[in-house]
Formats: C-alpha cells, sequence, structure tokens
C-alpha cells in the first residue's frame, strides 16, 4: 500500500526526518519502509571546508528510525559523494546529514531513545524493553550505546565526599567520589587503597574539604595529597560507633536490670566456660601478662582477652538469654494464670486450651516455651537489644509504658543511670554548631569519670579522630549523601546480577 499524501504524512509522524526530502512510504506490513534522499544544497568538504556542488555519484545508507504503530520504521536514503575543489585536498567525500550518524544504522533521535533506555536497563534488561517497544537490538549492541553515552565533565568542587563500596564483598572494592554540595558523581576509583586516593587528589588541586567515613587508610590519603583540607567524619558513623557501645554496656549489666523483670540470667555449660576465662584472664593480667600474650596462653583472640579485661567484676560477663519473639508469646497471660491455678495441669491439656483459642505452633514449641520459665513471668522477656534500642530512641518516640520500663531498668545501677544521661547528652551534638567542640570535650570528661568501659572505648576511638569528628559536629557537610550513592550501586550491580565488569559499573554510576 502507498501513501498518497506524503508531505501530510512527513509533518505529523515523520517530523523528525525534516532535513530529508521524504519520496515515497511504503507499508510492508511488520515494517514501514521510508525512500528519501538529501537536499540538492551546497555541501562542505569534511578537511579543507570547501563548498562543492559537483556530484561524483550516489550510494544509498539504510537505518532505522523510531517505530510508528509498534512496527519498526526503515528510512532508505540516497546520499550524494561530491568531488573535493581544492587541490591536493581529497579527491571526493560524501556528504553528512545531521539526521545520520557516522558509521550508526539508527537515526540520531533513535539512538537517543536507545540511551535513555540502556542507561537505565543496560543489556539484557534493555534489550527486552526495546524489542517490546519495535526496537530489534541485541544485548551487545545495547552496552556499546551505553558506553557511547559521554560522562559528565564538571568542574573540581571545593568539597567532596569518599566512600568505598564492594564489587566483590570481602575481596574487591571499590571508591566512590562525589561533590558533597550538589551530590554529583565526580569518579569512581578502581580499589580502596590509600596510594590511588592520594594520586586521583593530587591530580584535582582545589579541594578544601573532604567528607568520609572512619577509614584510616583514607584519612593518611587525605594528610598525605591535601595537608590544608579539612576532613569531615560521618556523623552516623559516630552515632552508630556509641550504639554499639551502649549495646555492649547494656549487655555488660544484664545482671542487674534483669532482676527488675525476673529475667533469668543464663547459667548453662556457656557461662561456666565465661566465668573460668574471665579467672584466668584476670590472673595473668595481674601477674603483669600482657593482653597479647594473654591470648597466646590461652589460644584466644585478642579482641575476645580485651573484651574480658574489660569486665572488672565475673557478673558482667554474663548474658540474659536472647529470647526471640514466639508464636506462644500472645497467649501468655492464659499459661501464667492456668499454671497459677493449677501447677500440675499437664502441658497437653494447655496446648489443646490455646490451640482453640487460635495457636497456630507445635505441642514441641510450648514444651520448650514453658521449660525457659517464659510462660511463668510477670511480664514479657526484654532483650539487650531491645533495651538499648529504648535507650538510643528519641524520647518522643517512646510510648508512655516504655518511658515507665526504661526509667525503671535505668535506676537499677548507677552505671545503667549514667549510661542513660551520656546518651541523652550525645544526641544533641549530632546536629552541627559551632560550640560543639567545646561540648565534646566535656562529654569526654564525663564519660571517663564513670565506670563504663565500652565507652572509654568509643572515646579513644572519638580522640583518635578527633579534628575530623570536630569538623562533622560543628560543619553541615555530612557523608550521607556518598552513602546514598553506595545504595543506588548495589542496586545497579544487582541488576546486572553482579557480572558488570568495573568499566560498566563505573560508566552506570557516573551517569546515575
Amino acid at each position: 500500500m502507498r501513501v498518497k499524501d506524503v508531505n501530510e504524512l512527513v509533518q505529523t509522524v515523520f517530523s523528525g526526518l525534516s532535513p530529508l526530502v521524504v519520496e515515497d512510504v511504503v507499508d510492508e506490513g511488520e515494517r514501514i519502509v521510508v525512500r528519501a534522499r538529501t537536499p540538492q544544497v551546497t555541501a562542505v568538504c569534511p578537511v579543507c571546508e570547501a563548498p562543492s556542488e559537483r556530484v561524483h555519484g550516489y550510494h544509498w545508507r539504510t537505518v532505522a528510525d523510531v517505530p510508528v504503530d509498534e512496527r519498526r520504521v526503515v528510512v532508505c536514503v540516497r546520499v550524494r559523494r561530491l568531488v573535493c575543489p581544492t587541490r591536493d585536498c581529497r579527491h571526493t567525500f560524501r556528504e553528512q546529514v545531521p539526521l545520520l550518524d557516522r558509521y550508526q544504522r539508527r537515526t540520531t533521535r533513535l539512538t537517543r531513545q536507545v540511551k535513555a533506555v540502556v542507561k537505565e536497563l543496560a543489556g539484557r534488561a534493555g534489550a527486552r524493553l526495546l524489542a517490546i517497544l519495535a526496537v530489534s537490538l541485541s544485548r551487545h549492541t545495547a552496552l556499546r550505546a551505553l558506553l557511547r553515552i559521554p560522562l559528565p565533565t564538571g568542574r573540581v568542587p571545593r568539597a567532596i565526599g569518599v566512600d568505598d563500596f564492594a564489587l566483590r564483598r570481602r575481596h574487591r572494592y571499590a571508591t566512590v567520589i562525589i561533590d558533597a554540595e550538589t551530590h554529583e558523581r565526580i569518579d569512581v576509583l578502581p580499589d580502596r587503597t590509600a596510594d590511588t586516593l592520594e594520586a586521583w587528589l593530587r591530580e584535582h588541586p582545589g579541594i578544601e574539604i573532604v567528607c568520609r567515613d572512619g577509614s584510616a587508610t583514607y584519612a593518611e590519603a587525605i594528610r598525605r595529597a591535601l595537608p590544608d583540607a579539612v576532613q569531615v567524619a560521618d556523623r552516623w558513623h559516630v552515632w552508630h560507633n556509641l550504639c554499639e557501645a551502649a549495646l555492649s554496656e547494656v549487655k555488660a549489666h544484664s545482671a542487674c536490670w534483669a532482676t527488675v523483670l525476673d529475667a533469668p540470667i543464663y547459667d548453662g555449660p556457656r557461662a561456666q566456660t565465661t566465668l573460668e576465662r574471665w579467672h584466668q584472664v584476670h590472673g595473668l593480667l595481674d601477674q603483669g601478662v600482657g593482653l597479647l600474650e594473654c591470648a597466646r596462653r590461652l589460644q584466644l583472640a585478642l579482641n575476645t582477652v580485651k573484651r574480658y579485661a574489660r569486665a572488672d567484676r565475673p557478673e558482667r560477663m554474663l548474658r540474659v538469654p536472647k529470647y526471640r519473639a514466639s508464636l506462644v508469646d500472645p497467649y501468655r497471660e492464659h499459661l501464667r494464670k492456668r499454671r497459677a491455678d493449677d501447677p500440675g495441669v499437664p502441658v497437653k491439656h494447655l496446648f489443646e486450651e490455646i490451640k482453640a483459642l487460635g495457636f497456630t505452633g507445635c505441642l514441641n514449641l510450648l514444651h520448650k516455651y514453658i521449660n525457659q520459665g517464659r510462660a511463668d513471668a510477670d511480664r514479657s522477656h526484654i532483650s539487650p537489644r531491645r533495651l538499648a534500642r529504648m535507650l538510643l530512641t528519641r524520647p518522643d518516640n517512646l510510648k508512655a509504658e516504655q518511658h515507665e520500663l526504661l526509667a525503671k531498668l535505668t535506676t537499677t545501677c548507677p552505671e545503667m543511670t549514667q549510661l542513660a544521661a551520656d546518651i541523652r547528652d550525645f544526641a544533641p551534638l549530632l546536629t552541627p554548631h559551632a560550640d560543639n567542640a567545646d561540648a565534646l570535650t566535656r562529654w569526654i570528661t564525663q564519660v571517663r569519670a564513670a565506670d563504663l568501659p565500652h565507652l572509654h572505648a568509643f572515646t579513644r576511638g572519638l580522640e583518635r579522630d578527633r579534628d575530623a569528628v570536630n569538623s562533622a559536629l560543628t560543619l553541615p557537610y555530612s557523608n550521607g549523601p556518598t552513602e546514598g550513592v553506595n545504595t543506588k550501586t548495589k542496586r545497579i550491580a544487582r541488576q546486572m546480577h553482579g557480572r558488570a565488569g568495573f568499566t560498566l559499573l563505573r560508566h552506570r554510576i557516573l551517569l546515575g
């Protein structure tokens, strides 16, 4: 079928082909073929830029265009080859059309659409989506189109964020660098060594502020390459380290707050081994033996020996059992009352009763729940992690009953009271303010006056990186945007099933 009104069709459907003179449009069913030619205008030699109208010959170029009505569009263009009028220049040259890129089998507007798809979906996924859109493309061609997208080349920023991400977890890592103010991607380095980052920083002078996490490798590279730059620690990591120290303190004082809840302290074989090891470690320490030598003699890890050494009493090594949420928890009150009224009631009878109330678990689960003593407690069990979470949660976000429970548990011993006060005093420092550096000094002095060895370790970590921590608490910069880029990088890696090489992954990250 031939279309008669070609001019009207060009103005509506094929408006993107306006640089060409459309001579015919043929509907072949599965595809639409457009025959066109270049306009009879003067062409310019690409070497000497001399104009020419002398035609040497013609040849045809067949390219794909954007689909119409879910059908492929093929454009057959007659292109002129002209003679260059300049002596000693090339003899002939082929005229170039803005609509057609050199050596390409697609029009520029179709190429733009292909690049927009592969930029988000890359190879296989991009090829599958383009096939639905009536664009036939292999995954290899899709990747080539993706790698041909030019990367942005911006100015060297004043403040940058640096962080690492895993190319292969626990084996290979890379480094991403972003603009800390505009959050634009700047570069991706193939590893996370100090030498690589130092070389990059030396090649990009003008950087004044660097946001990073607690990595000593990055800190050393920045000190060597930019000794006058301000290093800013990540506030999230500072708070996270405090959370870990607070959780360790809560675990160390399990024997104190567990008595308020009538929660049992684990006293099985593992607890006996823990007590024996505590006496062994402190016995060697009392003799003047160093931590490393203690670890060698007792065949323990050095960090394990340090953990035992921090506990001044063996009771601080005992823990509350880690009970997870159970299907029996909703029926605990019923079980407690029945066992209080009739201590000899068979477990089988209790199982039938709660099963009638909607219990979906098995009899063995109920046996285990009762043998652990959880059915006879006045209140549900609370784990050290849950207590630490209440300590570290903003008070406005706690319910009234949680406030009451927290107040009761934190008054069981002076150390727990001091821990709650220290956390409450540190939280406001995470809001940047010019006076936070002095406030941090006072906070560290306050913590070291208390018997909280895990918080003491946290303060020592702050002192080792004090300048960067002070900058984090006083300046508005943060490494959070860099962590956000890492999150998106993980999505990109999962999307390609982890099979992307560094070159392709770097390209997609920088195009994000």
